[in-house]
């Protein structure tokens, strides 16, 4: 199992694909904060009830400076399905390789009706403006959990 970035460390560069073939990298963002989130499976339950939320509340991350990421093994193709059918907002990246999700120790060990497997572990990262990690959700349920991100964001640019 991958360590998981704790706050206060420097947030792991990456260069990856988004939803469009384009190339996005860590340093595309310097002197933003960004919410990087990292989901099992496009189009599922949990990962379109969290998808939804941060689309709904990206006016407001927007307003604060915060670009918003989301990363899983799918493709590039579909990310875009699946940003067309739920009329998603947001940044998808495509890590079929799991080479970013493994830097941010999401691909872990995880069980299923009494099976063991490796795969993506729901989790978040709030990097700020200058590429350090601010806070970290390691074990993310998907219920109001864009709206805690926010409010943390919220919260550490007043402090």
């Amino acid at each position: 199992m991958s360590n998981v970035p704790q706050a206060g460390q420097p947030a792991p560069d990456f260069s990856t694909p988004d939803q469009n073939g384009n190339l996005v990298s860590l340093n595309d963002f310097h002197g933003q904060w960004v919410v990087i989130y990292f989901y099992p499976k496009d189009d599922t339950p949990g990962c379109t009830t969290e998808a939804k939320d941060f689309t709904g509340l990206h006016q407001q991350f927007n307003q604060l400076g915060a670009k918003i990421l989301g990363v899983s093994p799918d493709s590039g193709k579909a990310h875009c399905k699946f940003i067309d059918k739920h009329n998603l907002s947001i940044t998808l990246l495509s890590d079929p390789e799991h080479q970013l999700i493994e830097a941010y120790g999401a691909w872990r060990l995880k069980k299923f009706m009494g099976k063991e497997y490796m795969g993506v572990v729901r989790s978040t990262f709030l990097i700020s403006s200058d590429g350090i990690i601010a806070y970290t959700w390691p074990n993310v349920k998907t219920k109001g959990h864009a709206q805690a991100v926010l409010n943390k964001l919220q919260e550490l640019i007043n402090s």
